[in-house]
């Protein structure tokens, strides 16, 4: 594996990679607030197994550009990325792969580039359809009050300053957001993504809060260093498009997914609160849905917590893709 910087159309990416040149391209997007690095079991396993792997981190995070205007975050922007950098990775096609923000970005290259993007999966949010009666955000403010458990978490990461919370101690946020949606904290303990009034994403959870059991100091200090050095404005600009991006997307309303696709979440995985009743219609977006998958026991970082079972089902999809009996 190495690091390296790749230009694309107006944005330097840094990646993490392995695997020979030639290759099937697998791209891994990570979410929040992870980086490349989060992938890292993976990229190994698939460029041991004769894949190309690469793992971008994405625009607004790591050793990637910055934009300063909000309004570059849109899933058109996301989504772009990747499109540019498959193209300056010389290639014409690419299997994707998303966790948590990362898997809506992951669906949507499926969704727009079926021709690019031959195969999807999904890791921990399921594909949402776009919603016909209005952008996302009053919905979940809804949501919340009708089951009287105060504010969506998202709906907080809309004011402007949202990320200054996160700035004021790094590694105390990082630390309790990692520990409240990792499988090993004890139900009562694991956020649940409604937030009390008077609270926010970090003082709802404990102070004690420790590194989850995969998480060593080591890997935990280049989560530090990272976003000590880039800041949390950029990966909280992509929440903040929420409802630009359902303006942005009027012409995919009602489309689906068509290439072949899977899922797998963990069955303790605190975005089931308010994500999971997306999970039963998948088939019905999904129209080459080859599996979908809940982890026993696992929570939300599974490409992390639970690296060999994700990286073995990874490989097993991809590969009955490249099987000469496959018609996908």
């Amino acid at each position: 594996m190495h690091t390296r910087l790749i230009q694309t159309d107006g944005l330097c990416q840094q990646v993490l990679e392995a695997g020979p040149d030639d290759g099937p391209l697998v791209l891994l997007i990570h979410g929040f607030p992870e980086l490349g690095i989060s992938w890292r079991a993976q990229v190994e396993a698939l460029g041991n197994a004769g894949y190309r792997a690469v793992a971008p981190d994405m625009r607004g995070y790591g050793g990637t550009d910055k934009p300063a205007q909000t309004l570059d975050y849109s899933i058109l922007n996301l989504v772009g990325d990747m499109v540019d950098l498959v193209r300056a990775l010389g290639r014409s096609d690419c299997f994707v792969v998303g966790h948590d923000w990362g898997a809506p970005v992951a669906w949507h290259c499926a969704l727009l580039r079926p021709d690019l993007f031959r195969a999807v999966f999904g890791l921990s949010v399921p594909f949402q359809p776009r919603r016909a009666k209005g952008p996302p955000t009053p919905a979940m403010t809804a949501i919340a009050k009708r089951l009287g458990r105060g504010t969506l978490y998202m709906t907080q990461f809309q004011a402007p300053d949202a990320h200054a919370i996160f700035e004021t101690d790094v590694p105390s946020a990082l630390r309790k957001g990692f520990y409240a949606y990792d499988g090993a904290a004890p139900e009562e303990r694991q956020s649940t993504g409604f937030i009390a009034e008077g609270q926010d994403f970090i003082s709802e959870v404990a102070d004690d809060a420790t590194l989850p059991p995969w998480m060593s100091a080591e890997h935990f200090a280049e989560y530090v260093t990272a976003f000590s050095a880039g800041g949390f404005k950029g990966p909280m600009d992509w929440y903040r498009c929420l409802d630009l991006n359902w303006s942005l997307t009027a012409f995919l309303q009602d489309q689906r997914i068509v290439v072949p696709s899977a899922f797998m979440v963990g069955e303790r995985d605190p975005v089931r609160h308010y994500a999971g009743q997306h999970e039963g219609g998948l088939k019905d977006w999904l129209t080459d849905l080859r599996s979908q998958t809940v982890l026993p026991g696992a929570g939300h970082w599974i490409q992390q917590e639970r690296s060999a079972e994700v990286t073995g089902a990874l490989l097993n999809f991809f590969e009955d893709l490249r099987s000469p009996n496959n018609h996908g």
